[in-house]
């Protein structure tokens, strides 16, 4: 057999850091151990029936069974329209301002190819989510890290980054309902954006794929609603947190015509769309009855208090999260990230995500998913409370 290389592409993508510490996990489990798995960041409720059965009764319309119209089906974009103007009070031109994706990491992902050249700037906090740097790789772009630090509510803090690297930079990447940190961002800090992105000319992606998820009744912001937003960037949302709906590979990038334009032509040439019976099933999901949304929420809600209340009560002090369905806690003393998802493994058979897995930024952190009932997640606190870690 002639073995044939990957291209250079290829060979610049990241080693996938998550993978190894799935393999310790089943082998864990495989051994017979009772393992709560906290590191995983995959929604575990099913998508409400509503919107199943809408794509079951649309399965059968012959019209779905066709080649869908490249750029997507006018309706979904309506529905998007309507649902941004309705949750967030922004105004969006469905015909201009509305690129239809394979879920919001394809836009995340190939953002790069479609305004930027090798060697050009990209701006990435970290920690951040670790999937950025594909698409980062593939374009083979240059990146410069924005830290999160808890002292500036882990916001990126653009007075002490050079000049010369925002001059530089052409594309940053943000996340508020924040994974992993969990930080949402206030409206100061998104109006401070818009100005250094007008004053570098950096064009902005918010990624806002857990708009839907904020907690104590303060909901999340989106950068679209701040004024200016759409002349500096756009902002991608996805209905695989909102709905549920993690399978089925809906998202959609808004804002800034000239990027939406060029998302839409550089797919063009790799997608055919979404199969239709999705789309309408998509946006009876965005115009239906939302009592599913707010359920929702509550759920994570009750995780989170379940979560960080076991927590304080062994001495494992972390601000509880103000959004996603993430928790974002420190490491005990003589610990790295790794080394104390090791110990946690091995000894309480409880899985943590290393923050080390979402850049440097991460190391001294691990990552919670509130994705477990309440009561799997105390126990997972008070198995690690038995460790003694916190005394």
């Amino acid at each position: 057999m002639v073995y044939f290389a990957k291209s250079d592409a290829l060979n610049r993508l990241p080693k996938q850091f998550f993978a190894d510490l799935v393999v310790k996990t089943n082998a864990a489990i495989a051994k017979g151990y009772d393992v709560i798995n906290l590191g995983q960041g995959n929604p575990d409720q099913p998508t409400p029936a509503h919107i199943v059965k809408a794509l079951q009764d649309a399965a059968v319309n012959p019209l779905y069974h066709k080649y869908s119209p490249f750029r997507g089906y006018d309706f979904l974009k309506e529905a998007i329209a309507t649902f941004y103007k309705r949750e967030y009070d922004v105004d969006l031109d469905p015909k201009t301002e509305v690129a239809i994706l394979f879920g919001s990491k394809t836009g995340l992902v190939e953002i790069g190819e479609c305004l930027l050249n090798g060697g050009d700037t990209v701006l990435m906090p970290d920690p951040g989510y670790p999937d950025y740097l594909s698409g980062f790789a593939l374009a083979n772009l240059h990146m410069e890290k924005m830290p999160l630090r808890a002292s500036n509510a882990f916001l990126p803090d653009y007075g002490a980054m050079p000049e010369h690297t925002l001059d530089k930079a052409k594309l940053m990447f943000l996340n508020y309902p924040n994974n992993p940190t969990s930080a949402v961002a206030p409206a100061g800090f998104f109006e401070e954006t818009v100005k250094t992105a007008e004053k570098h000319k950096i064009c902005v992606l918010h990624d806002f794929a857990y708009g839907a998820l904020g907690f104590d009744g303060k909901k999340a912001r989106s950068f679209l609603q701040t004024p200016g937003a759409k002349e500096v960037g756009i902002e991608t949302y996805t209905l695989s947190k909102t709905y549920n709906m993690a399978g089925w590979r809906v998202g959609f990038a808004l804002g800034n015509k000239s990027v939406i334009e060029a998302i839409e032509l550089f797919q063009d040439h790799y997608f055919v769309s979404l199969f239709g019976g999705i789309q309408e099933a998509s946006a009876k999901a965005l115009l239906g009855p939302q009592d599913c949304v707010r359920e929702l929420v509550q759920r994570y809600e009750t995780r989170r208090n379940a979560f960080f209340d076991a927590a304080k009560k062994i001495g494992w002090e972390a601000e509880p999260s103000k959004g996603s369905f993430f928790g974002w806690l420190p490491v005990p003393k003589g610990f790295t990230s790794e080394s104390f998802f090791e110990y946690a493994l091995d000894k309480a058979h409880v899985v943590l995500a290393p923050g080390i897995g979402f850049g440097t930024g991460g190391e001294n952190y691990v990552r919670i998913g509130l994705l477990t009932e309440p009561d799997r997640l105390t126990e997972a606190a008070e198995r690690i409370g038995r460790l003694h870690l916190f005394d």
